[in-house]
């Protein structure tokens, strides 16, 4: 009966203590551009919830994908090319590859970060039919191996322009009336993007669907026997993952008026995985604590130049052999709360 009472008394202090956790996390972020580049603030900002996508994907669904840069960086370049040119060029197949062109004007940003959101979502829809016909390394590599393949496509493609990238993207004026181009401006809105969307997963991951996500990761055999569609769950987990990194990717491009190969090339897909590891698999708030750190290193290491990859090498190593849980896991195991 103690045990039971125990259980019961879980919940409200799992509550109180993410409470708590969000409300420092939101009061650091108000504080924050009075101390530091917003530049850097708004960097930061974007690779947390891409980060937190991630999470959502590994951490919960227990999917490990070596491809999550393809949804970050097409969000990018898509979001990128409606804020600057707009117009778009699709293929299609009538007997031979025919081109549609669509006639659009530049869009606004919040118009551009929904196209790239949405185009980030498809692709999702797409890979994710395809990967989880597959577990464990195999649905990995095959995520792996269609993000190189659209990368490769990234190089070819004409409104990529290849290695250059898509420059002096537009910040424009969120909802034609606020000027994004002034840089506080610029952090309120991408502020409220990620709150928003943090948010959202965290009602995702405490929602039934959520709970259905975790027992299939500790163990789909009995999962399917209690009749759950388990693939169904797993391509909507998928697809989820695929459209915040979409919307991470499309709301970079515009804080930094670009879009270029880095964004979609494999180091990005492994950089993300790192952030999270670090921060803590599987916790609400270890994607951004993960994010902010390599965030933070890489911008006091950039004088070291290819030297930063051996650096996030040993901190990889480190953490899996020390610190499993990641920094956030381990601060939770210490004070015995839910973070």
């Amino acid at each position: 009966m103690q045990h039971l009472a125990d259980q019961k008394g879980a919940g409200p202090v799992r509550s109180y203590s993410e409470a708590i956790a969000f409300a420092i996390m939101l009061a650091a972020l108000i504080v924050a551009p009075m101390l530091v580049y917003p530049v850097f603030l708004m960097k930061a900002l974007c690779f947390a919830l891409f980060a937190c996508a991630f999470n959502l994907l590994i951490g919960y669904g227990g999917l490990l994908s070596f491809g999550h840069a393809l949804f970050f960086g097409w969000g990018a370049y898509l979001a990128a090319h409606l804020a600057k040119v707009g117009k778009l060029t699709l293929p299609y197949w009538f007997g031979s590859w025919q081109w549609l062109t669509i006639p659009l004007p530049p869009l606004p940003p919040e118009l551009a970060i929904l196209g790239g959101t949405l185009f980030a979502a498809l692709l999702g829809l797409i890979v994710g039919a395809l990967a989880i016909r597959r577990q464990g390394i195999y649905f990995a590599m095959i995520t792996l191996a269609l993000a190189q393949m659209m990368f490769f496509f990234a190089i070819q493609a004409p409104f990529t322009h290849g290695e250059d990238g898509i420059q002096a993207v537009p910040r424009g004026k969120l909802f034609g009336l606020v000027d994004l181009a002034d840089p506080t401006n610029m952090y309120v809105f991408v502020l409220v993007i990620f709150l928003a969307c943090f948010l959202l997963i965290y009602r995702i991951i405490n929602s039934p669907f959520g709970e259905v996500l975790k027992a299939i990761r500790e163990n789909e055999t009995r999962a399917i026997s209690l009749g759950y569609k388990t693939e169904r769950y797993k391509l909507v987990a998928f697809v989820l993952s695929a459209t915040f990194a979409g919307v991470a990717g499309a709301t970079k491009s515009l804080v930094f008026q670009l879009a270029s190969l880095t964004d979609v090339d494999w180091p990005m897909s492994g950089e993300v995985i790192l952030m999270t590891l670090v921060g803590g698999l599987g916790t609400l708030f270890g994607p951004v604590a993960g994010a902010f750190f390599m965030v933070t290193l890489e911008n006091y290491l950039t004088q070291i130049g290819q030297w930063v990859f051996v650096v996030q090498g040993v901190i990889f190593v480190v953490c899996v052999l020390l610190f499993r849980r990641g920094m956030i896991g381990e601060l939770a195991k210490v004070l015995r709360v839910k973070l």
